[in-house]
């Protein structure tokens, strides 16, 4: 009996390794007052996101129990400071038993992320308890007779001692050798994944823009191979990819564990809900386009967005609490993809069957009296990036006439407001845009 549990369970393990391999998944962080319960969050990413994996920061019994015959793959996280206890393997089986066998199989566990960035804490006790640990849960879960999660550890690109250019990534040196060394060939010997935290927000320049947003731009070339780079998410992989090829362990996969873009903070003219829309949006579709990078073309990254609600416990900037894509009633914050369509192209009900109420038929999005060129340019930017035809508003086109940026703001934003379904909060553009009743038209430019 004992041999066909083992097939049933490498059998599935290749299941979920396949299906996993093109998924987008979502980070779920629960630090929230407002937040909606477990189960309805389940719900709502099964049955109307195209997510189906959620990463999550802590073994939480009710969340766990919510997503139980969902179907959706769930990551869990062992707290930093567990780590050194974990290293012994009497207290990892023991952690095993409490956190995993529970819930066990109907919560479909993918992985287990040890710790989370432990590098940035700087506490070498927990640094060097990290591999050990690793193995002591991975061994645990061998004698809990649990052959298909994986054990790995996500880490922010602050492990790199150099990034650029890209084909020059190295590991931090001296930790190269005593940690992701090891690390690395326990990843390769379990056929589990080096988690990674690509974050090009905190790099963000305003020089830089286009590069950290996928926007168009001439790029940047990397004088060692002649690769050139086009956005800053292919170069940050393509750094970390080229540190574990020089560790010796290239051919060890990489998970995205944690990207995004906030969406608000105190005054930093990176954050904006158009920039994260962009970020967010642009990403996904690079995903899953299987470009891949200029280091590792044709392969589709399995990636975590960061995060799902704005978390308004957390500590800290501004900027920590508002990285999130949906309100608390499950509405999007922004547009970046993300909800499934059913038939008719139209976004499905949210939220356990409520919607936002449409406006009536005779309403159209235009500027609000006041607002910046700067951040009409931005928004005409933004609606042009998100598949809206803006051909009308180019040189020749029925709307091109006046030729201010105003004029050209009104038709763009309508047009986004009508291609989406016409939900209010779809003329929102960061407070910038207004519905009105009267169709402004003109001449041989039609507003739709």
């Amino acid at each position: 009996m004992a041999f066909f549990q083992r097939i049933f369970f490498l059998s599935t393990l290749l299941f979920h390794l396949f299906t996993i391999s093109s998924s987008i998944g979502i980070n779920y962080g629960t630090l929230g007052n407002n937040l909606p319960p477990p189960a309805q969050v389940a719900n709502f990413i099964k049955t109307k996101t195209i997510f189906d994996s959620v990463k999550l920061f802590d073994t939480n019994p009710e969340v766990l129990r919510a997503f139980a015959n969902t179907g959706i793959f769930v990551t869990v996280t062992v707290g930093n400071g567990d780590i050194p206890a974990l290293a012994d393997l009497n207290n990892a089986r023991q952690w095993v038993a409490n956190n995993i066998v529970p819930f066990y199989p109907q919560t479909r566990f993918l992985y287990i992320a040890v710790g989370n960035e432990i590098f940035n804490t700087g506490d070498n006790n927990l640094i060097f308890k990290l591999v050990p640990a690793m193995r002591s849960i991975h061994k645990a879960l061998l004698l809990a007779r649990i052959y298909n999660i994986k054990v790995t550890s996500p880490h922010s690109v602050a492990i790199l001692g150099k990034s650029e250019p890209p084909s020059q990534g190295r590991f931090r040196p001296g930790y190269d050798r005593i940690v992701f060394g090891p690390m690395l060939k326990f990843l390769r010997q379990t056929k589990s994944p080096f988690m990674v935290n690509p974050y090009p927000y905190f790099t963000y320049t305003p020089n830089m823009a286009s590069y950290a947003l996928f926007k168009r731009n001439a790029g940047i070339r990397d004088r060692y191979t002649g690769l050139r780079y086009t956005n800053m998410f292919d170069a940050m992989m393509d750094a970390m990819h080229s540190a574990m090829k020089a560790s010796g362990y290239g051919d060890v996969n990489i998970v995205v564990g944690e990207t995004g873009w906030p969406t608000s903070c105190d005054g930093y003219v990176a954050c904006s809900l158009k920039h994260a829309a962009l970020f967010n949006g642009h990403l996904v579709r690079h995903v899953n386009s299987r470009r891949g990078t200029p280091l590792m073309p044709n392969r589709r990254f399995e990636t975590y967005l960061f995060g799902m609600f704005n978390e308004n416990l957390k500590p800290g900037p501004n900027a920590e609490r508002n990285w999130g894509i949906f309100q608390p009633d499950f509405t999007p914050i922004y547009d970046a993809g993300l909800l499934r369509r059913q038939s008719g192209g139209r976004r499905g009900r949210r939220g356990g069957g409520s919607t936002r109420p449409r406006p009536r038929s005779a309403a159209w999005c235009v500027p609000k009296a006041g607002v910046s060129n700067a951040a009409l340019q931005a928004n005409i930017d933004y609606v042009c990036s998100q598949g809206v035809d803006c051909r009308p508003i180019q040189a020749g086109g029925a709307c091109f006439q006046p030729n201010d940026v105003r004029s050209h703001a009104s038709y763009a934003m309508n047009a986004f407001f009508k291609a989406k379904g016409q939900h209010s909060y779809n003329c929102d553009f960061s407070h910038s845009g207004v519905l009105v009743s009267h169709n402004p038209s003109y001449g041989t430019c039609r507003f739709a």
